[in-house]
Order: C-alpha cells, then sequence, then structure tokens
C-alpha cells in the first residue's frame, strides 16, 4: 500500500488524508474529487530548496504552474517564498489575479503569442524565456513600444534522450523546444538576443524531460550547459549570470518508484554543476530551477465512486479479467490514456482490509479507458470509494469535459480541515459558452431542395 505524505489508515479503518477522512470528504463534496494535501505539499517545497540551498546558496526556484495551478495553489507557492513557472496566458492570469507577484514570474512557451508577450511586459514578470529566433524579433517589438528592457532567458536544446516516455522528452536534438546547442543555433540566438537595446540576456535554460527516476540525463544536460557557457565566453564574450536547468525529478507513483530522494537529488546534480565550472574556470550563475511533479504530486490524492463491476472472460490465467468501474475516468486523468502512465489505488472505506483482489479499474468515458490495469484493492462493491494516490500534478492541470462531464471539484486539507479551492462545474456550467444561431430556433429544418 502507497501511502504518502499525511496519508494514513484511521481508527474507522478509513484512509485519512491531511487529517480528513477521505470516506467524508467523498460524502461531503462527492466524487470524483481531487484532494490537495496542504501539508505535504508545503513540506516539499521546503526540503527541496533547503536540499539546494545548503549546497549552492546561489540558488532560485520557480514552481512549474503547468504541473497544478488554481489561484490558491498560486497563493500557497507565494507564500513559500517560491517564484513562478506559466506557459500561457491563462496561466499568468491565473497568478495575477491570485496577487503573485510578477516579478517572480517565468514565462515559457514555444509558441508565444503578440498578445502573450504584450500582457508578460505590461505585467512586468520577471523573466521570459525565449524559445526561438521570431519570438526575439517579437518581444523587441513588444518591449520598444513599451519602452521597456525585458530580462530574458534563452532556451536552448542540449541534445539529450532521458531515457522516459516519448511523449515528455523535452531535451532531445529532435524537439519542438528552443534553440538546438550542436548546429549553432543556440549561440547565434545568443548573439542576436545581446545585439538587442530593450532585451536583456540573463542566461540560458533548459529541460530534458518528465519523471525522471535517475540522475543520469540531468547530470549530462549540466555539463552540456556549462560547456556551452564556456562557448559563450569564449566566443561572444558573454558571460552567463543565471543557469537554469528546468525540473523533471520523478514521483513515486508505484511502490517501485524510486526517485532520488530531494537530498541525493541536489547532492548530484551540485557536484556536478561545481565541478564543471570549476573546470571551465567559470563563475558561478545562479542556479534556477522549475520543479512541479516533484513537489505536488504526491499531495495529490483523486477520490472515485466505485459502480458497476464485472467479471469476463480472458484467454490467460487466471481465465477471467474483473472490470470495477468509477464515475469518473480520462476526463480527469487522461495520463493513462495519453502516455501509457500508471498508478495504483486502494478503497478508501477499507483501507485496513487486505489488498486480495486484483482488478482492472474502468473509467466511465465512451472509449477503452482504463485507468489502472492489474491493480490489488480490497473486494470492492459498487458505493465504495476509491482512492488513486499521487495524482496531484497533470491531473486536474490537463483534465477536461470529454463526453460533456463537468470537471470534479479540489478540495484543499489540512490539519483536518476542508476547504473547496475549486468548485465543481455544474451542467449549465457546460452550456455556459453554447450559443444556438437564430435560424436554427425555427422547429422546421430549413434545407435547399434540388
Amino acid at each position: 500500500m502507497l501511502l504518502l505524505g499525511t496519508q494514513r489508515i484511521n481508527e474507522q479503518g478509513h484512509l485519512e488524508i491531511g487529517g480528513c477522512d477521505a470516506v467524508e470528504l467523498a460524502r461531503q463534496f462527492g466524487t470524483p474529487l481531487y484532494v490537495l494535501d496542504e501539508a505535504t505539499f508545503r513540506q516539499n517545497m521546503r526540503d527541496y530548496r533547503r536540499a539546494f540551498d545548503k549546497r549552492y546558496p546561489r540558488n532560485e526556484i520557480a514552481y512549474a504552474g503547468k504541473a497544478l495551478l488554481c489561484m490558491a495553489v498560486a497563493r500557497i507557492v507565494a507564500q513559500e517564498g517560491y517564484d513562478l513557472d506559466v506557459a500561457s496566458a491563462g496561466e499568468l492570469y491565473t497568478a495575477l489575479k491570485a496577487g503573485f507577484p510578477p516579478e517572480k514570474v517565468v514565462f515559457h512557451g514555444n509558441n508565444k503569442s503578440l498578445f502573450e508577450l504584450h500582457m508578460a511586459v505590461q505585467h512586468g514578470v520577471g523573466r521570459i524565456v525565449v524559445d526561438n529566433l521570431l519570438e526575439l524579433e517579437m518581444l523587441e517589438r513588444v518591449a520598444a513600444e513599451a519602452g521597456k528592457q525585458v530580462s530574458i532567458l534563452i532556451r536552448v536544446t542540449p541534445g539529450i534522450d532521458p531515457h522516459t516516455h516519448r511523449f515528455i522528452r523535452t531535451g532531445q536534438a529532435d524537439t519542438k523546444f528552443g534553440l538546438n546547442i550542436r548546429n549553432g543555433y543556440a549561440l547565434e540566438g545568443v548573439r542576436r538576443a545581446l545585439a538587442l537595446p530593450h532585451l536583456r540576456v540573463k542566461g540560458i535554460h533548459c529541460h530534458v524531460g518528465s519523471q525522471l527516476l535517475d540522475t543520469e540525463a540531468q547530470e549530462r544536460a549540466v555539463k552540456i550547459m556549462v560547456d556551452f557557457m564556456h562557448t559563450l565566453r569564449k566566443q561572444l564574450n558573454y558571460i552567463v549570470e543565471e543557469l537554469n536547468i528546468g525540473g523533471g525529478l520523478g514521483i513515486r507513483y508505484i511502490e517501485s518508484h524510486q526517485p532520488p530522494t530531494f537530498e541525493e537529488y541536489a547532492e548530484r546534480i551540485v557536484g556536478v554543476l561545481t565541478q564543471q565550472l570549476e573546470r571551465r574556470n567559470l563563475p558561478y550563475p545562479t542556479l534556477l530551477q522549475e520543479p512541479g511533479r516533484a513537489l505536488v504530486g504526491e499531495a495529490g490524492v483523486t477520490l472515485y465512486t466505485i459502480g458497476a463491476i464485472k467479471q469476463v472472460p480472458i484467454h490467460q490465467p487466471p481465465g477471467t479479467r474483473t472490470y470495477v468501474a468509477v464515475d469518473g475516468g480520462m476526463s480527469d486523468n487522461p495520463r493513462p490514456q495519453l502516455y501509457d502512465a500508471v498508478y495504483t489505488a486502494l478503497v478508501a472505506n477499507k483501507a485496513n482490509q487486505p489488498a486480495d483482489t486484483v482488478v482492472t479499474i474502468a473509467g466511465k468515458h465512451c472509449e477503452t479507458d482504463i485507468l489502472i490495469r492489474n491493480v490489488a484493492i480490497a473486494q470492492p462493491e459498487p458505493g465504495d470509494i476509491l482512492a488513486v494516490p499521487s495524482t496531484g500534478a497533470y491531473n486536474y492541470a490537463m483534465s477536461s469535459n470529454y463526453n460533456r462531464f463537468p470537471r470534479p471539484a479540489m478540495v484543499l486539507v489540512n490539519a483536518g480541515h476542508a476547504e473547496v479551492i475549486v468548485e465543481r462545474e455544474t451542467l449549465d456550467d457546460l452550456l455556459a459558452h453554447d450559443r444556438i444561431p437564430e435560424r436554427l430556433r425555427s422547429e422546421q429544418p430549413v434545407m435547399e431542395r434540388a
């Protein structure tokens, strides 16, 4: 059984999260329900920062909002003293409406619109991570019109395959992100940026991929980035002030996942960075990072209500498969369908009972919609509450209205209290932006006849 953060089994034999009984949460707020454990989220942020601060004092960390962002999350991030990484006008607007300091925002995106660049410059975001040469030209014009000098990082691709799922690799040579180091585009991008009067090049950025369960790819990326820093000094006489190595550290979705601890990760990354800087006789830059999943992933749990249960014959032992259907699925967690993401589960109202029944958890959408294959849980019955841990990252963020499902609510739990931070969508919410043209309001179809 995978119990993370503040999760425990209480005296009633129920799963408890943040001091709140999961069965009571489902009763009070309905299901599907996203549950965010505030204490675990905050502790992860503090532990991550501490691990790097004591090894590399010139260290700044931005929480990657793409993992999970709503106004309450933005407030927590601000209170913990983190910067915030956003990747769209919507994420930036969320941060601004939550009162997040714009000077602590890092703005990303591989194809930023003119509207987004105007928005970022107008509100004075701290850093814009420039992805391509067109963006350099657009941002220079926007900054000139605003009469401002904008601080930027240049995103580069180190050409590393991190050996994670192909859909969440971002640092290999064949990628849509950034300017390639190997073919000279990155060097040319920095050269052009340094010549633009309204842009201030603070440094360089890379991100190799997500759900990394070891440090190999990130260590290689650091070596390549330091080598590139050396090239910039040698060829352009430019000294990098800020080195942003992105995020990507993985979490425990299932018991066999054993990512490095924050302490182990910091020890290896800082060790490689300082060694390479000394080898190249380079001044120490400010180290920037953008963890998201590593901070919030294990702080999230999704609760479902079990419905239909059926057994079907299969050709391999044991001869049957038991499908357990829940009241959500790919609209609240598309990750298994998108890139074969794996999870475990437990019956929240039977958390103290043996997990002796192997089942397949199915969603209720018009697709195969399998959330978890071959997971051992306590004997399930209709009406039981199923809990899926490690759903804090990229579940709510990637949710949809497929099959016109309303998105679930999200509650923040802490010290026995639960508060709604995202309201459950209603059926009327689904229709809020629908419009019927006047010509379709007639009872009779209007058709041209031959």
